[in-house]
């Protein structure tokens, strides 16, 4: 009898909502990505579908840690992440002229990519090990900006402004809950506003043109800004119900660039219409929502701030993506995750999840001790 009860128990203990909404996303990318291929499962549905399958595995594996190991390897992971990106830099791989992976033959490593979850983690230590007294002192500010401006720093010089962004962006969200005084965010971003000039002459020639095309999309519509227009135009194609599946014409008729990577949103509105990206968004809503409850759950400082920056981390993935291909931000390679064709994204989206598993499998585990 005892037997039959363990196995009940042990399912019991995963958050299957949350596995299956990750499920029904994954899904539905792999659904568009098998369309974009004109209705053939290569070459991108079915390798997606197995990294999918290989990092859903991971999640439920991490679900399975305790808080105490996050908070135990949060210092020391982020220091043998900023180590690789040194590597990076000094003996790299390079691949479409970027600078961004350690070739190890049988797979090629982004340390960037761990820096995302990393950082969270790392200033989530930090702010917990500070005491309250000195969380509105300059002791709470330069450490944390030195922890950012490192990884940060190392990734744009690969260059990967996208990824730099996400960092810098994860880490503010974590200070900002930390309960850092306002008139420091005011501040910086004063300062950040009056180097804005220098920091776009230290960007790259086809960054530059990134941004000066997203301030005229139609400047140069069939050369730099053609990406975004076609992407507008696929898009609002669609309409409200979409022209149907497999009927998309500018992903088909490779009118769409990069329609299966960073503008799978387009390829999706074009043939579901504004009802399937409703869907879409409505679902990583919900994700990031219980990201946020399980932050609000938390028992302690660490898991608090963990949580929530690493819920910050899948919206900043899909906030920047969709603001993108829809010419409201400039292209930053941000891909969809779990939708998007490619490993890195999928991979740090499906890390934050198992650690937000995790937490709150504590949580709840440390309720019931109760």
């Amino acid at each position: 009898m005892r037997l039959s009860i363990v196995p009940a128990r042990i399912a019991g203990a995963f958050p299957w909502r949350i596995i299956l909404l990750v499920l029904a996303i994954g899904g539905f990318g792999l659904t568009v990505l098998y369309s974009a291929a004109g209705g053939s499962i290569s070459p991108w549905a079915f390798t997606q579908g197995l990294r999918f399958a290989v990092f859903t595995g991971l999640a439920i594996a991490l679900s399975r840690l305790r808080e105490e190991f996050w908070s135990a390897i949060a210092l020391p992971g982020y220091a043998i992440t900023l180590v690789l990106l040194f590597a990076v830099e000094l003996a790299g791989a390079v691949r479409g002229g970027s600078q961004r992976w350690i070739d190890l033959g049988f797979i090629r490593l982004q340390p960037s990519e761990f820096m995302k979850p990393g950082i969270v983690l790392a200033l989530a230590a930090f702010y917990a090990r500070l005491p309250i007294g000195q969380i509105r002192t300059i002791t709470a500010v330069w450490p944390a900006a030195l922890l950012i401006g490192m990884p940060a720093a190392l990734v744009m010089l690969q260059p990967d402004l996208g990824t730099a962004l996400m960092i810098c962006a994860g880490g503010g969200v974590v200070m900002f809950l930390a309960g850092l005084p306002m008139r420091l965010f005011v501040g910086g971003a004063l300062a950040l506003a009056a180097a804005l000039p220098i920091a776009f002459s230290m960007l790259h020639d086809y960054q530059r043109n990134r941004v000066l095309i997203f301030l005229d999309p139609e400047a140069d519509p069939l050369g730099t800004g053609y990406h975004i227009s076609q992407s507008k135009i696929a898009i609002g194609s669609g309409g409200l119900f979409g022209k149907g599946f497999l009927n998309g014409t500018q992903s088909h008729l490779d009118y769409l660039p990069e329609g299966h990577t960073d503008f799978v949103f387009a390829t999706m509105a074009e043939e579901w219409g504004l009802v399937g990206g409703v869907l879409l968004i409505g679902g990583f809503l919900l994700l990031i929502r219980w990201g946020m409850r399980v932050s609000a759950r938390a028992p302690n400082r660490f898991s608090r701030l963990t949580a929530a920056g690493l819920a910050s981390t899948i919206f900043f993935y899909v906030a920047i993506n969709l603001m993108m291909v829809m010419g409201l931000a400039p292209v930053v390679g941000i891909p969809l995750p779990l939708v998007s064709f490619g490993g890195s994204a999928m991979m740090t989206v499906m890390i934050c999840i198992g650690i937000l598993m995790s937490l709150d499998r504590s949580a709840r585990g440390m309720g019931s001790a109760r």
